[in-house]
Formats: structure tokens, sequence, C-alpha cells
């Protein structure tokens, strides 16, 4: 069993990564090697069957020595998120929209149709369709980056029709609490105002306690992603992309979890600034999503959001010095 992750140096990247090597097998054979791609080398992962590369996946002849005949599953975890795409609108098209579309070209040259796993977005979602969203809705992205995931979920079920790939697309909740560094996405506050407080860190919150959001906690998608490359393919049915199990929450109770775990000081760090630009963004997101599909197959949400905190001081929490 040879695995890609193209985005593997990434924070879903890495945790997958690791999560696979202390797993030992996937769809019912020993894994013998994971290449972990992204444009910048990714960190080592511990393990002989480990190799770290640099490849910008927008490059398609740079995917050839990557993704070869004998590559099983391919995990598509890499893009550019969602403020950067929405700025840049080139680079979006360039890395979303066409860095997709080679790694698909990638996996039908090999001609042994492997498994594609597809990190989509709720973005995919917005403007005047009703709530509750489910897997039936349709997609009316609202966000360049939305319209870039949308495109790559239709060309994954096409793809999958002919046979050239094994597709399957999960839209992801916003992940949180995300380690690392704030990042260019709308919704990099989702995960700064629980982390940076808990690290003795001032956080800004853009919109008010009462904003609704779908959310997921880093080690629930990865056990969700390996899952979904699991799935047999005729449990997935003529539509390959569906939405992941989420939590829907409002930014009260994610700060009012991170209190019962952690006690009221680091509450006491959030400063609540408006910001207009990641206003409009965020509030064309919809969040009464219904994951009927997913959860049939088994993926599932986190049970509440102090679990997310809890994942996050167990294991990526660096103690103050």
């Amino acid at each position: 069993m040879n695995i890609v992750i193209i985005g593997g140096g990434g924070v879903i990247g890495q945790k997958l990564a690791r999560a696979l090597v202390a797993r030992g097998h996937l769809r019912g054979r020993d894994i013998t090697r994971i290449t972990l791609a992204d444009v910048t080398a990714p960190a080592p992962i511990a393990g002989a069957e480990v190799a770290c590369v640099t490849c910008d996946m927008s490059v398609a002849s740079q995917l050839s020595s990557i993704i070869t005949p004998d590559t099983d599953v391919i995990f598509l975890l890499a893009a550019i998120v969602s403020g950067h795409a929405e700025r840049e609108f080139d680079t979006g098209i360039r890395v979303n929209l066409q860095g997709a579309l080679n790694v698909y070209e990638a996996a039908r040259a090999t001609g042994t149709c492997p498994v594609v796993v597809y990190s989509s977005s709720m973005a995919v979602y917005g403007g005047d369709v009703p709530d509750p969203i489910t897997d039936q809705t349709y997609l009316n992205p609202q966000t360049s980056y939305g319209m870039q995931k949308a495109v790559g979920e239709l060309l994954l079920t096409d793809f999958s029709r002919k046979g050239f790939v094994d597709g399957r697309g999960f839209r992801l909740p916003t992940i949180s609490v995300r380690p690392g560094k704030a990042n260019g996405a709308a919704s990099s506050f989702m995960s700064s105002i629980i982390r940076e407080p808990l690290n003795g860190v001032e956080a800004i919150c853009p919109v008010g306690r009462d904003f609704l959001h779908y959310y997921l906690s880093p080690k629930r998608c990865v056990e969700n992603l390996i899952l979904g490359a699991e799935v047999a393919t005729d449990a997935l049915g003529s539509d390959r992309c569906m939405i992941m199990p989420g939590q829907m929450l409002s930014i009260g109770q994610m700060i009012d979890a991170m209190t019962t775990v952690c006690g009221p000081e680091p509450a006491k760090l959030i400063r609540w600034e408006s910001q207009p630009e990641v206003e409009r963004i965020v509030k064309g997101w919809r969040f009464d999503l219904r994951p009927a599909r997913a959860l049939a197959l088994g993926l599932r949400a986190d049970e509440g959001f102090t679990d997310n905190v809890r994942y996050y001081v167990d294991e990526d929490l660096t103690p103050a010095t």
C-alpha cells in the first residue's frame, strides 16, 4: 500500500501521516510507503516508510515522479486558503483549480484508478439556497475559494465516473483548534481565539459571540479522512462528494468550552474587534448542515467543543517556559 499526501507539510497532512504510520495499514493492506509532498519540504515523520519531497501541484510535470502506477491512495489536502484566494484570484485558480486538475490527470495517467480523497470545503455552499443544507443541496459558492473547491468536486466526480480515479470528496468543517500560527484563511480566527489565549497571548475576534459556524477537531478530521479512504466504492454512488460531520456552535459556546477545560483566565485575552472584510466572507458561509451520507458511512463529529480544546491541550499546546 503506497500513499501520497499532497499538502503533507500542513497541519492535517502531518497528523494524517503520523496516524497512518501508527496504524500500519489501509484498505486491508500493510502500508509500505507514504510520500509527503508540498511546496516546501514537509517536516519529517518518524518511520522508515515516509519520504518527504517538494512539489508544486500547479506545475503538472512535478507530479509525474510522485504519483506513479504503484500509487494506491492519494490524499489531496493542499490549497490556497479562503482569504488568500479571495485577495489573489489568479493564485487561487492556479493552485486550487488547476492544481487539483493536475493531480487528477496524474492519477489518470497511472492507468490503475487509484483512490483519491479530496478535501473540499463548506465554502461551496452559500447565497439564497434554503436551510438546512444537505448533501443534495446545490453548490452556490459566494467566494472564489468556494468556486474553486466546487469545480474540484465536479472534476473528481467526473473522473470517477469515467473510471480514471476512485474519488471521494469531503466538505470539511472549519478545523479548530488548529495548532501553529494564523494563516490567510478568513476562518483563521476560529482557532486563534482559543489557541492564542491558551498560550498566554491576546487574540482578536472579528465577529460577535452569537456567530454560528460548523467545526471539527484536527484529530477527528484525520480519523474521518482515513475512514473516507476505506469506504467501499459501491457505497459511494454516483455523487462522490459529501459533507463531513461537524458541530454547529456559536463563538460564545467555543469560548465557554475553553473556560470549562482551562478556567476563566484565557478568555480574558480575547479582544472583540469587528473586521468587516472577514465578516463579509464568513457570514456568506452556511452553517445549518446535515451530513447524512457521511454519518451513514461511519464518519463522525466531535462529542462537544470541550473535546476540541482537550485535544489541543493534550497534543499541541507548547508549555510555557
